[in-house]
């Protein structure tokens, strides 16, 4: 496990980029020829490249986070893949999020780590997702989670300025998830989670009420589920695992402002998070990771980018140690899959393993199924 200031407990930050992420256009080859003739439509030009080495650099709109990392607080993750890459939405992201590639799984990686850190179900926000719905990734029997869709509204009809009606809703709530014709393991899981669902919105409450920030965060999506995630943080509700998505990064088309406005918002919200942390003295425990399914073909389609392989994922924190990690897929055509792929350098649940038992402590093995080559990116 890291060793944390202060002996506070790891925690861990995972934000997801739904839709393929373009790792190419992210950490730019911006020297290769061969990048250059693939993309004559998207491909980043070098007044657009903030340079790393000789090779590589970052996409200009991803400025913050070169900020970061040239404090040293950023680990590159290049080539991150796995075995005959799915190109599917659906069936990519079900396998990164319960790490079974070749079967569909029924328990997520995040869960398992849940069930790991509170066996006992003790604390509902043991983790937490900052978004709506419930990530595959954080779904397992006998788990138990918190997601919030807007933690300022979150609870049932909190705004409502009579307790009566909020009194009433909330009984009606409890009603619809007790068992009242007989019982059943369905039924029990359901009660249970609506019970869970009214002591997370109880206690998150105090998240909002004891905060203030000198950091004024934008207001797209990522950004408001980030400083949510910084509320929730320095409230000290126990909260080991936040989870939260940033979506739009299907690029079959008009990848260029797309990926431009995405990127910039993502690293526009990451280093605002971090220096809100930074502020509080709140960021030496926490880690942060960015995954996304799976990366682009090395072709562009006259628009944007189809799905690939190859991609790439960001290990953030106080506690790394900074730089490039695995090996930049090669761009050499003779080593493409199938004439248009990147081919992968690591697989993804090497990256897990490596947060899960160098960051969280944890024993990676049953949690993602196997033994992966990790990396080293902690002090």
């Amino acid at each position: 496990m890291a060793v944390t200031a202060g002996n506070k407990s790891p925690v861990l930050v995972v934000i997801q980029l739904t839709g393929g992420n373009d790792f190419m256009n992210t950490l730019v080859p911006y020297a290769n020829g061969v990048y250059h003739d693939a993309r004559p439509t998207v491909g980043i030009q070098e007044e657009d490249i903030l340079p790393i080495d000789d090779t590589l650099g970052f996409y200009a709109k991803a400025a913050p986070l070169k900020e970061l990392y040239d404090r040293g607080k950023v680990a590159i993750v290049q080539g991150v893949g796995y075995p005959n890459s799915n190109r599917s939405h659906f069936r990519g992201m079900d396998i990164v999020h319960t790490c079974e590639p070749e079967s569909v799984g029924t328990e997520g990686w995040v869960a398992r780590a849940v069930r790991e850190l509170d066996p006992h179900n003790q604390n509902v926000l043991t983790c937490v997702n900052i978004g709506r719905g419930l990530p595959r990734a954080m779904a397992a029997p006998g788990v138990t989670v918190t997601s919030v869709g807007d933690l300022d509204n979150y609870g049932l009809m909190t705004g409502m300025t009579a307790q009566a009606q909020r009194q009433q809703a909330l009984d009606l709530f409890k009603k619809t998830y007790t068992p009242t014709n007989g019982t059943g393991a369905v039924m029990d899981y359901l009660a249970q989670t609506g019970m869970n669902v009214l002591e997370g919105a109880d206690r998150l409450k105090a998240a909002p009420a004891g905060y203030s920030s000198e950091v004024r965060y934008a207001g797209d999506p990522i950004a408001r589920n980030l400083r949510d995630i910084a509320r929730v943080h320095l409230a000290d509700l126990g909260t080991r695992i936040f989870y939260t998505s940033h979506g739009g990064y299907d690029y079959h088309a008009n990848e260029v402002p797309t990926h431009a406005r995405l990127i910039s918002e993502l690293s526009t919200a990451i280093r605002d998070f971090y220096q809100d942390l930074e502020d509080h003295g709140a960021h030496h425990n926490v880690a942060i990771l960015v995954f996304t399914e799976f990366g682009r073909r090395i072709r562009d389609n006259g628009s944007g980018t189809d799905h690939g392989s190859g991609g790439g994922s960001f290990i953030i924190g106080d506690g790394v140690n900074g730089g490039l990690y695995a090996d930049y897929p090669s761009l050499d055509p003779n080593q493409w899959l199938d004439g248009e792929d990147l081919t992968h350098t690591i697989d993804f649940r090497g990256v897990y393993a490596t947060l899960l038992e160098q960051w969280m402590g944890l024993d990676a093995v049953p949690i993602v199924g196997g033994s992966y080559e990790q990396i080293q990116p902690f002090h």
